[in-house]
């Protein structure tokens, strides 16, 4: 057996190190297996005689397909406005919300939390035929308006829970000590909690972004009209013939439609990681 603490310690670490890569390993490929179909033409998206998980013949056809496609441009403006209004406006509100629920002292605070969340833990199912009704008594259903007040449904309830969790663990020193100092009680919300709280609601709006970018029931129940289609059904409708799927154009558009969210992460990571640890805990 050997003496080496260096050894010792290596060997103390592998299987921890083994397990992470093997999730790492099951995470990652689908992501790969995407990419790789992406550059397979539709014959050999089928063919899985030799090494399937490496194209033989790569090519980027079906990029072109997917850049070429009459609509896609506008489907992927659509999305974004619709992303970055909904997360506006649900970030805001959770902010309020969150802080409300965690630092102001109200009989059923408590409860007021868990019963946020266990709204967005509702099957959105569950709200469809609700949230029609409305739409269309409003006057919107079928407009790409309708998603600005359906999309906050599932996303405001999630970030708030999220958010109180991370006022929770926000000291409050700072805030009262500007109260002393002269300073409102808005003010010193603005001008100490905010800034300190950034982390988490940077957080709140990642996820509110991601969860818009990928939503897929209500931009096909809710909107109506090839101009006003969002990423997901646009591409769905394109590359479907029935109950056929055309993988290759189909794994393209995924492909360049995680580019954003994928850059999203890669800029945010360090206050993302710090955000979701605080905000998951309490006390």
């Amino acid at each position: 057996m050997t003496t080496n603490p260096a050894v010792r310690k290596a060997l103390k670490a592998l299987p921890f190190y083994l397990l992470l890569g093997a999730v790492l390993l099951f995470l990652l490929f689908p992501f790969y297996w995407g990419f790789v179909t992406s550059l397979k033409s539709e014959n050999d998206v089928y063919n899985f005689t030799g090494n399937f998980l490496i194209p033989e013949r790569p090519s980027l056809s079906n990029y072109d397909l997917v850049l070429t496609k009459r609509g896609y441009f506008t489907w992927f403006a659509n999305t974004f406005s619709v992303s970055l209004i909904s997360t506006v406006i649900s970030t805001g509100i959770s902010v309020m919300a969150g802080f409300a629920i965690a630092r102001l002292r109200f009989r059923g605070a408590a409860l007021a939390g868990t019963l946020i969340f266990v709204t967005y833990l509702a099957p959105r199912g569950f709200l469809f035929v609700p949230l029609a009704l409305i739409l269309r008594d409003i006057g919107i259903l079928g407009q790409i308006s309708s998603l600005y007040l359906t999309y906050p449904t599932f996303l405001i309830p999630f970030a708030t829970w999220l958010l109180s969790g991370y006022f929770t663990n926000v000291p409050r020193e700072p805030e009262e000590c500007a109260q002393v100092d002269g300073a409102s009680r808005i003010g010193a919300i603005v001008r100490i909690t905010l800034p300190m709280a950034m982390p988490g609601i940077i957080t709140a709006g990642i996820f509110a972004f991601t969860a818009s970018w990928n939503e897929l029931l209500y931009s096909i129940a809710f909107v109506n009209g090839e101009a006003n289609r969002m990423l997901t059904s646009g591409v769905l409708g394109a590359f479907t013939a029935g109950d056929f799927l055309i993988y290759g154009p189909m794994m393209a558009a995924a492909t360049l439609a995680s580019l954003p969210i994928a850059l999203l992460y890669v800029m945010f990571t360090d206050r993302f990681v710090s955000g979701i640890t605080a905000g998951a805990t309490k006390g």
